[in-house]
Order: C-alpha cells, then sequence, then structure tokens
C-alpha cells in the first residue's frame, strides 16, 4: 500500500465553506481517505473547509488515512458537543433543520446588536476544539500537505493566505469569522473577517505553488438555485451566498476561458503558461440537488445527526467520484470547467 500511495498521481483539494454543510466535505474526505489510493499534495479551504483542511493536515501527520478519518470525525463530534443548549432539530422528514426558538432569537439579534454586545467575553468554542486537537506547532514545521487557509482583511477586501508556516488558531478562526456573529480576528494588529467574502476557497494557489497537476474541488454552493427567493430573510440570504460565491466563480471562470485559450493553441506556440494550464486537470464533487433544498439557517445547525446525514451523503458523492472518474485522475479532467462555470 505505500508504495502505490508514493506512485500514485497526487491531488490538491479546494475545500469551499459553508458552516454545518462542511460536514458534507468531512464525508467526501473520509470516503478518499478510506480508499487510500490518492495522495494529497495541496489543500486550499475556507471557513468550514479550513477547518476541515487542518483537521485532515493534523490527522495525516500523527495517524496517516486512518489519523486523519478519525480526526475529522473527533473535530465534527466536539462542534456537535460544543453548546450548552440543543440550537436545532431536524425537521420531520429528516433533511433539513429547523432552529431552536433560542438560536432564532440570537440570530435576530444579531440585526441590532453588535458581537461585542452580544459576546462581551469573545467565546468561542471553536478556539477551545481546535487547541485541543491541533498542533499546531508541530503541524507549522511538519505539515504533510501544502495549507492554504483564506481569511479577508476587513479594512481592504483583500485576500490574505495563512500558510502551514503561518497557522494558528486564530489564522483559522478568521477564516471562519463571521462578522455579525462573530468580533473580528486581529493577527499582527490586522483585523481579518470570514475568507468567504475574498475567496471560497482559493484555488490560484494549488495552480501555481503545488507540483499535481490534478485539482479537485469539494464543492458546497450550489452553481443554481431552483427559485428566487420572495421573503426578506431568504433575500438576505441568497445575498450572503452569492457574495460569498462571487470571487470564487470569477476565479474558476478566468481557468476555464485561460484553459480554452490554450486548447486552442498550437503546441508549438505554447508558452510555459499555456502548457501549464493544458496540463492540468479538475474535478468536482458536488451535491447541488440535495444542498439547494437546504435552509439557509441549517448551516448554522450545530446537530450530530444532521452532521452524520451530511457525512453519508459526502461519503456517498465521493465514492461514485472515485467509481467512475479515480482513472481519469493524472489524465483528463473529469468536468467541463467551461460549461460549469460559464
Amino acid at each position: 500500500m505505500a508504495l502505490a500511495w508514493r506512485a500514485a498521481p497526487a491531488v490538491n483539494l479546494a475545500l469551499q465553506g459553508g458552516g454545518a454543510h462542511g460536514a458534507f466535505t468531512w464525508g467526501v474526505l473520509d470516503a478518499l481517505l478510506e480508499d487510500g489510493r490518492l495522495p494529497f499534495e495541496g489543500v486550499s479551504g475556507t471557513s468550514a473547509g479550513a477547518m476541515n483542511a487542518v483537521m485532515l493536515a493534523q490527522g495525516l501527520m500523527v495517524g496517516g488515512a486512518d489519523g486523519a478519518r478519525a480526526a475529522l470525525r473527533d473535530f465534527w463530534i466536539a462542534v456537535a458537543t460544543s453548546l450548552p443548549f440543543e440550537v436545532a432539530q431536524p425537521t420531520a422528514d429528516g433533511k433539513n433543520m429547523r432552529l431552536a426558538p433560542a438560536m432564532q432569537l440570537l440570530l435576530q439579534w444579531t440585526q441590532y446588536f453588535s458581537p461585542e454586545q452580544l459576546n462581551p467575553f469573545d467565546l468561542n468554542p471553536l478556539r477551545q476544539i481546535l487547541s485541543k486537537q491541533v498542533d499546531f506547532e508541530r503541524l507549522r514545521a511538519h505539515s504533510p500537505v501544502k495549507l492554504f487557509v483564506a481569511a479577508t482583511h476587513a479594512n481592504s477586501g483583500k485576500l490574505r493566505l495563512f500558510r502551514e508556516p503561518e497557522l494558528t488558531p486564530d489564522a483559522v478562526l478568521a477564516s471562519a469569522c463571521l462578522p455579525t456573529l462573530h468580533r473580528s480576528v486581529v493577527i499582527d494588529g490586522e483585523p481579518y473577517w470570514d475568507g468567504g467574502y475574498a475567496a471560497n476557497p482559493a484555488v490560484f494557489p494549488l495552480f501555481h505553488e503545488c507540483r499535481a497537476r490534478d485539482i479537485l474541488l469539494v464543492m458546497l454552493a450550489p452553481l443554481k438555485h431552483s427559485a428566487v427567493p420572495q421573503s426578506a430573510p431568504d433575500i438576505r440570504s441568497r445575498m450572503m451566498e452569492l457574495a460569498f460565491n462571487a470571487t470564487f466563480l470569477r476565479e474558476m471562470r478566468m481557468f476555464a476561458d485561460l484553459r480554452e485559450r490554450a486548447a486552442r493553441t498550437a503546441w508549438w506556440r505554447r508558452g510555459d503558461l499555456d502548457r501549464r494550464l493544458a496540463g492540468t486537470h479538475f474535478h468536482v464533487i458536488e451535491a447541488s440537488d440535495v444542498m439547494r433544498e437546504l435552509s439557509t439557517e441549517s448551516k448554522v445547525a450545530a446537530n450530530m445527526r444532521f452532521f452524520e446525514m451530511l457525512f453519508a451523503l459526502g461519503r456517498e458523492h465521493g465514492s461514485a467520484w472515485l467509481s467512475a472518474h479515480h482513472a481519469d485522475v493524472g489524465r483528463r479532467s473529469s468536468v467541463d470547467l467551461q460549461a460549469l462555470f460559464d
């Protein structure tokens, strides 16, 4: 197995954010790790994607694929049990979540009160979870994968990428800092918000800084919705989702256009960039049909039953992708970027 692992083409992972919906990515990663045929070189993540990326790296560092599977499971269990009260319950059909009245009230208050007013002691259960489960000092020195954690500079909107030598609990928390719920995370005197505003996730570092020529996108945000929102809360939710995905969609459209141009250029006239673009393979795992039906409020549903449902869905889609497209890795793209993002 070790020889096969070294001989197999490596892939880079791009992990989207989406709060509790990140449990879908946990399931995808579990399926890939259990299969064992794909080594990972670089992992780029935002918000929940950053959490999954860091837990993946921590687990691989201490225990290989089995260690990574255990680390991811331990993280999501800790998140589900981190609050002193139940924040959500599954709907009757078990396919969605309904927030508890106390959580609904808290979210309503965020429209009128700042995080400093609602949470004067700046309590964040994720800080304790990360500090307990991740050896950041060791990870900074010995991460088995290249890490790219996205955060947004709150005063300029610029993207800040934290690479593995820079990783701290604050860097990961900054990537998941929704400014209506949490105070800005200050690092080296600069304030940061959720990375989704600037990149969800950043794909370009996987292209420029990794040798692996295959990039696997694990997507949580639906590429298209079936209906236009009508209520004020639904409109606000859609606006937030569009804002979080705009930079990612532009970046992928750029890759699609540049690859199309490179493909039309005769091989003897291609420059280094064209050859690199032509030789990069893109793959996608997503579940738009299910994700578009989940309520926006379910993104803050810290509920193990909900996590397990998304985990099972992620494993199912990850296993299906492996069955259909593992042979494509190192050879060709398994998705048409032009059709997907144009």
